[in-house]
Formats: C-alpha cells, sequence, structure tokens
C-alpha cells in the first residue's frame, strides 16, 4: 500500500508543479477554438488492423 501512496504523492506533487508554473499567455493560445487541426492520415489495407482478431472474439 506504501507503494501506492508514494505513487499518488508524486502525481500530485506534479500536478502542483506544473499548477504553478503555467505560462497564460500559452494556456490561452492552447485553449483557442479556431485552432487548424490535422486531419487523419489515411491508411492502407494492411496498416488497418483491428485491435482485436475476429476470430478470437467471444462478443459476437
Amino acid at each position: 500500500m506504501t507503494d501506492i501512496n508514494n505513487t499518488t504523492k508524486a502525481d500530485q506533487s506534479e500536478v502542483k508543479k506544473a499548477a504553478e508554473n503555467v505560462n497564460p499567455a500559452q494556456l490561452q493560445d492552447n485553449l483557442q477554438t479556431n485552432k487548424p487541426v490535422n486531419a487523419p492520415e489515411h491508411l492502407t489495407e494492411d496498416q488497418k488492423t483491428p485491435f482485436i482478431d475476429e476470430d478470437v472474439r467471444t462478443d459476437n
């Protein structure tokens, strides 16, 4: 249980550091709603692999 508590404390410390070092100008820039977004790349048939092999699925 100690490892979990240490990890949680470390995570909280990282969040605290990030909150203390916020750059308001960068934050405002990151939150703009009209920022351009890259379209997803088109995949070849070889690249279109399912995450779960259809032959081993049990939910269908």
